[in-house]
């Protein structure tokens, strides 16, 4: 069987992943990537993919999209067959030039970003939802308990507006408007200034689009001004360091996720990623489970692509376009070369007295 660039096959299938283990979003990234070792390590103990065992080369690009760009060329260059779990969306936006340059996949991005599902990119696989269909049904949540006074602040980037567009869209859909709307600037947000006109608009709840670090100043400044605002933010914040960093205000912080509940034991895929971590001493998180899932499926396109002989770049993409109808363990997945979109899982959360997400 042949491998890449016409090399004889691998004893080992390289696996690239660049994402910011340092910097604002590095506890949700290091809980991700963890969750996805945790699957990769259960194969590779088991013989890996047609004997090959699978390496997953991770490089931090401290959250800047420039470094995710250089990176990912770097790994390309290294001969990695895919591209896995980038973290954040300028940052996988920055390296969609690359992937059409050299045909190479990138599988489940942990973003849910809009501009990597529409249109259909050939080379990028979404295993979670939309990040636009999760605000909007944040805010439609609020708005069933009756919440009509909705704040909004997002950081002022790609990100941010993405989020933004769905949550606007549920207060729309909710003949709402909201009673301000704040942006603020991904580095030195300062966020302050921002919280006390927030506090002054008298939310009474209200939707934080940013990363964790971020989020967690704001709402310690928000409190600060005086504002007892109900707290809402997306799942990209879904990880247990997200909650340690809220510190003492972690009570009560809603949190939509696009997995199912990592305590569904009823569910076959959640049953199997407990075990796993069990045996590693883990407490498994959303974040874990983010990561495992999306092992699973980068696992399973490799498998087809081998069992066709093609254990290569146009291999897996050409097996990652035929999982029509795939059970992950309770959850289908669907690619074809029309819809690279994966799941559309939603529920919404909440940090209970435990500091536990509760459903």
């Amino acid at each position: 069987m042949g491998g890449l660039l016409g090399l004889p096959a691998w004893a080992q299938i390289k696996i690239g992943q660049t994402a910011g283990f340092s910097g604002p979003v590095a506890a949700g990234v290091k809980e991700i990537t963890e969750g996805a070792r945790l699957y990769l390590d259960a194969v590779n103990a088991q013989g890996g993919v047609a004997g090959q065992k699978i390496e997953l080369i991770s490089l931090d690009d401290k959250f800047d999209p420039k470094l995710s760009a250089s990176n990912a060329k770097q790994l390309i260059e290294q001969g990695v067959l895919s591209l896995f779990l980038t973290r954040g969306t300028p940052q996988s936006q920055a390296i969609l030039p690359l992937l059409a340059e050299h045909k190479v996949a990138l599988v489940a991005p942990s973003t849910g970003a809009m501009l990597l599902h529409r249109p259909v990119n050939p080379y990028v696989f979404n295993v979670r939802a939309t990040y636009q269909r999760e605000a909007e049904r944040a805010v439609l949540h609020l708005a069933g308990m009756g919440v009509q006074r909705i704040g909004l602040v997002q950081v002022d980037d790609s990100f941010g507006d993405d989020g933004a567009s769905g949550a606007l869209r549920g207060l729309e859909n909710a003949k709402l408007k909201p009673v301000a709307h704040i942006k603020y600037p991904r580095t030195n947000p300062s966020l302050g200034p921002l919280m006390k006109q927030m506090a002054a608009a008298d939310a009474q709840a209200l939707v934080f689009i940013g990363a964790a670090e971020a989020v967690a100043e704001g709402v310690e400044t928000l409190r600060a001004a005086g504002s007892n605002a109900q707290l809402v933010t997306l799942s990209n914040n879904a990880s247990a360091g997200f909650i340690k960093s809220l510190k003492g205000q972690a009570r009560g912080v809603i949190v939509s996720q696009v997995f199912p509940s990592e305590r569904s034991l009823n569910m076959p895929l959640v049953r199997e990623a407990q075990q796993l971590a069990k045996a590693q001493k883990i407490e498994l998180t959303p974040a874990n489970l983010e990561g495992f899932t999306a092992a699973k499926v980068l696992v399973e396109g490799l498998r087809r692509a081998s069992k066709d002989k093609d254990l290569s770049r146009a291999g897996l993409l050409k097996a990652l376009d035929s999982l029509l109808k795939f059970d992950l363990g309770g959850l289908e997945l669907n690619f074809s070369p029309n819809d690279h979109t994966g799941l559309d899982y939603g529920d919404v959360s909440i940090i209970g007295p435990d500091g536990k997400f509760w459903r």
